[in-house]
């Protein structure tokens, strides 16, 4: 399998037709190089607010639901592309303030896969950052979910959720988890990063980390976005010894590429060097608060 992930750079829109045909540009450039799966980044579907014009696009509020009110549109774009090149996108993920779970009032961080059969699978984020809870009002959505696919089992966890073991823990049967995000300084693009090799590590697993990359002062919610993207896994047998298989140059637009074999997973989840993922029940009973001891 290969996968591309994007380093993605977000752009102030003439018109729809201008989303269209760079979204469908991107596609097709990582589908011709041979991708089966393209991953784009968080909140990269914000560039959508421009086609609202820049006082929108610079307003909070107004921003989210002018992209919640294009998803539809979107996403039928989205599904449109991965039919015709018969691949896996996982769509960036935006503001949506429709189809909410019971009791969630306000607009939730929503990414959604498309499968090239026609399925389509939705992913809210589950833990907000600073900005989101304490700034923007985004709140957390429905439950993690895993999507039994055509490529394996995916999971995704929206950029801060990957920070999280026991939300890499809920997707343990996932062969690959997808981590869309974007990060305003090398700081939060190496937590992120750093988050996602982790979950490879314990889960034993495939991960995927997607940016946005680049300025987009337009917005409040972006500003400027570090990152690149990168492809991870367990180091161990049948990965590469520093557990990267490929990761982008910081914050220069593209898809990263990486070739992967899911029966690797299968392989070192059963006969690894070590075994985390198997292991991780070794902790109970031992993860109890360390009680202080004086040492004199």
């Amino acid at each position: 399998m290969r996968i591309a992930t994007a380093s993605y750079p977000v752009d102030v829109l003439d018109d729809w037709d201008t989303y269209a045909a760079k979204i469908t540009e991107w596609v097709g450039r990582g589908a011709e190089a041979g991708a089966d799966l393209l991953v784009f980044p968080e909140y990269g579907a914000m560039e959508l607010a421009t086609l609202a014009g820049p006082k929108v696009a610079a307003d909070l509020e107004a921003s989210l639901h002018a992209v919640s009110g294009l998803l539809p549109r979107v996403d039928r774009l989205h599904a449109d592309l991965a039919t015709a090149h018969g691949v896996h996108i996982l769509a960036a993920s935006a503001p949506a303030a429709y189809d909410l779970p019971p009791g969630v009032a306000r607009p939730v961080n929503r990414a959604r896969l498309f499968s090239p059969g026609g399925g389509v699978g939705v992913q809210d984020k589950q833990i907000m950052t600073r900005f989101e809870a304490e700034e923007w009002d985004v709140v957390p959505g429905g439950p993690l979910q895993l999507f039994n696919t055509a490529l394996g089992k995916i999971g995704i966890l929206i950029c801060y959720d990957a920070e999280f073991p026991l939300l890499g823990r809920a997707l343990a049967e996932a062969d690959i988890i997808l981590v869309p995000s974007v990060t305003e300084a090398m700081t939060g693009y190496s937590r992120v990063r750093i988050g996602a090799q982790a979950r490879a590590l314990e889960n034993q697993c495939i991960t995927v980390m997607a940016s946005v990359v680049g300025d987009a002062m337009w917005s409040p919610a972006l500003e400027t976005c570090v990152g690149a993207g990168g492809v991870f896994g367990p180091p161990d047998r049948g990965f590469p010894d520093t557990g990267v298989f490929a990761m982008g140059e910081i914050n220069k637009p593209g898809w990263v590429y990486a070739d992967v074999d899911l029966s690797a997973v299968a392989d070192v989840r059963r006969d690894g060097g070590v075994l985390n993922r198997r292991d991780w029940r070794a902790q109970s009973g031992r993860d109890a608060a360390a009680p202080m001891m004086p040492l004199g």
